[in-house]
């Protein structure tokens, strides 16, 4: 008895088309996942290497501007005390942009807000109105265009403008 070898089967010469369709496919995917990586580092390389760098604070904090846009808001409900302020700063040579009322009327000491990210502009405003350092805060606002806001309180009869008569 002899033993017949079957016979191998033949590989066809023609590549099977949907394992090369998915090859293709998955090279393509590959190379696009590639560029898209390449072009994150690059990004990221940017923003990393930026001259986008914020000037540092002390730069502004210390010189406050020649025109100080202000505006004055009442705070304790006094009529025309707001339009007192502002005419006492104008003649200070302070821009007054807008007057008006504070969202109430139970504002018992007088603020000076910061909105420009200068506090030098804020710190020379209270000092014109007589209004004590530690009564400045920092309110950052873009939305803002000013650099002070003042909130007149029920001690408005303490500062400048009131004492001066002016």
């Amino acid at each position: 008895m002899s033993k017949k070898k079957k016979p191998a089967p033949k590989k066809s010469d023609t590549p099977n088309l949907k394992s090369s369709t998915l090859n293709l496919s998955l090279n393509v995917i590959i190379f696009l996942l590639g560029a898209f990586i390449i072009y994150l580092a690059y990004s990221l390389f940017l923003v990393i290497n930026s001259d986008n760098n914020p000037q540092p604070k002390a730069n502004n904090e210390n010189i406050p501007a020649e025109i100080i846009q202000v505006e004055v808001l009442n705070g304790c409900g006094v009529n025309a005390l707001a339009d007192r302020f502002t005419d006492y700063l104008r003649l200070r040579n302070i821009d007054v942009v807008k007057t008006g009322n504070y969202q109430n009327f139970d504002i018992y000491e007088s603020l000076v807000i910061d909105r420009s990210g200068n506090i030098a502009n804020a710190y020379k405003v209270a000092q014109t109105l007589g209004i004590d350092k530690s009564k400045v805060i920092q309110q950052l606002n873009d939305d803002y265009f000013l650099d002070v806001s003042i909130v007149v309180g029920k001690d408005y009869h303490k500062l400048l403008p009131i004492k001066t008569g002016n």
